[in-house]
């Protein structure tokens, strides 16, 4: 990953000057809410196609729930370059689109450019789709899936497009891919099945992992001789077994399946097609944002995709409390500069500008949702340091994220928060805290953070079972892996001492 340094000013410079640029406009859909800079109509067809992307995911993987109530926010950029500066700060960095979740919520950046590209689906379309069935698997199948299943899902249904009738075509070649198949050294079965991408050193091998993970999902799908046996490995994996172990029961001879693999890539690929036409949706609204909403647009993405020792993240916040100067009557530009300020690391931020920015935002709005949770995490945070846990400081700390959580009950941040709360404070979250953790992972089961909270707050009830499955789809998430083992090892320890209470606690046998 290569990476342009330069100075906090400079980076400051330069932001502010994008801000000046920006125009750009908010799609809403019944799943997604969509920023672009792109002009109405284009933002229209995009939402359009993504809406009903949605739908036929729901339709191929039988999801019942239409639309979502905590929808995704997805930012489309002018240009691949412009995505790879926002991920690497390096504009000839191979990145064309990423998918990020976290404390603030999940978001997705793509971009809208189309050139290069003379068969299949439009690269940009490819991109957002491959991003977005990321999130679709994360918040649907929550189960352990090894990266190679999560690259090659997201891979396979990245190529899905739709007939002049409106149907789906599900298995379309994924063209993008056809170089590193082809040109490029190929990676055994065997080590694609163990490989985590992020190990890879260079591009190319990173093309050729997503080409092979895309044409094994592939043929698992289509061809006929190994039909099941995807699903066959993959609850094998999620029952306990070894992956190793698992994909040689599910799929035979490794070696014999890597020559299948290279036979399947000289054949003519087969796609499907659904039986009906999925429909075009029919309320897309879309609007422009206020000249405030639209200079933080940018920084916004910049503050979710920085680290807090980073000059990128200085840097945001400098433009922000600039911005402040502007449009001192937008609540939102006092949030976005609170919340820069805040992530910064502990040793450099400024909590009484932290407090001075919510205070004017809530004054602005007095439900600004996140405003009054930032609010509530910097009062324990505050507690906390100070050593006062009386019970009267935290429920007054807690007001303004109960204030939240009841203006906007879709929101997970405001339900996590308010059970965090009393987990620091050193106290049993009560029942209804607890109820709000369960409906914040409803909402967001593809947050980690989320799934390690309700993980504990499944095995503190004596749920080891469902605790350790769910520990087991961190251990196999990418991002995760070694950091999840000690979880799953904890709660192994926790089921262990459990039952061993519970067997002291049984009265002694009678002998007749």
């Amino acid at each position: 990953m290569i990476r342009i340094l330069i100075s906090a000013a400079a980076m400051a410079a330069a932001l502010i000057a994008t801000v000046a640029e920006a125009r750009w406009l908010r799609s809403e859909t019944d799943s997604f809410i969509i920023y672009s800079e792109g002009n109405e109509k284009s933002l229209r067809e995009f939402a359009s196609t993504l809406q009903r992307f949605d739908v036929a995911l729901r339709l191929l993987l039988d999801v019942k729930e239409q639309g979502e109530s905590n929808r995704l926010p997805i930012y489309l950029l002018a240009s691949t370059g412009e995505v790879a500066k926002l991920y690497t700060g390096s504009r000839s960095s191979s990145f064309v689109g990423f998918y990020r979740t976290g404390r603030d919520g999940s978001f997705a950046v793509s971009h809208r450019e189309n050139g290069g590209r003379s068969r299949g689906t439009s690269a940009s379309q490819e991109t957002l789709f491959h991003e977005y069935a990321h999130h679709f698997m994360k918040r649907y199948r929550t189960g352990a899936y090894p990266a190679w299943i999560i690259e090659g899902f997201a891979e396979y249904y990245s190529t899905i497009d739709f007939d002049k009738n409106g149907k789906a075509l599900i298995g379309k070649p994924a063209y993008g891919r056809q170089y590193g198949l082809v040109q490029l050294p190929q990676i055994p079965v065997e080590t694609l099945l163990a490989t985590d991408p992020h190990s890879l050193k260079t591009v190319g091998q990173v093309d050729v992992y997503y080409g092979r993970a895309w044409l094994l999902t592939h043929m698992l799908f289509h061809d006929a001789p190994r039909a099941g046996q995807l699903v066959a490995y993959a609850r094998a994996i999620n029952a306990g077994t070894e992956a190793e172990q698992a994909a040689r029961q599910a799929f035979g001879d490794l070696d014999q399946l890597d020559k299948d693999l290279a036979a399947y890539l000289r054949r003519p690929l087969s796609y499907r097609m659904t039986n009906d036409a999925i429909p075009v949706p029919a309320h897309i609204a879309v609007t422009a944002l206020t000249p405030g909403e639209d200079a933080v647009i940018p920084l916004r993405l910049a503050r979710l995709s920085a680290r807090p020792r980073d000059d990128t993240a200085s840097a945001v916040r400098d433009s922000l409390r600039t911005l402040t100067a502007t449009h001192a009557g937008d609540a939102a530009v006092w949030f976005e500069y609170a919340a820069a300020e805040w992530a910064l690391d502990n040793d450099v931020r400024d909590l009484a500008a932290v407090r001075g920015a919510l205070d004017r935002a809530i004054a602005i709005k007095p439900d600004h949702v996140r405003a009054n949770v930032l609010l509530g995490g910097l009062l324990v945070h505050q507690l906390d340091k100070q050593g006062d846990y009386a019970d009267a400081s935290w429920d007054k700390a807690r007001e303004p994220v109960a204030l939240a959580k009841r203006t906007d009950p879709d929101d997970p941040l405001p339900l996590y928060v308010y059970f965090q709360s009393f987990v620091d404070q050193g106290k049993r979250p009560p029942d209804m805290a607890i109820e709000g953790l369960e409906q914040a992972f409803r909402l967001a089961p593809e947050n980690l953070e989320l799934r390690v909270a309700h993980v504990f707050a499944l095995a503190n009830r004596g749920r080891f079972a469902s605790a350790i499955k769910l520990a087991q789809s961190i251990a196999f998430d990418p991002h995760m892996g070694a950091q999840a083992r000690p979880l799953l090892e904890q709660l192994l320890r926790m089921r262990d001492q459990r039952q061993a209470v519970l067997r002291q606690a049984q009265p002694a046998s009678l002998d007749q």
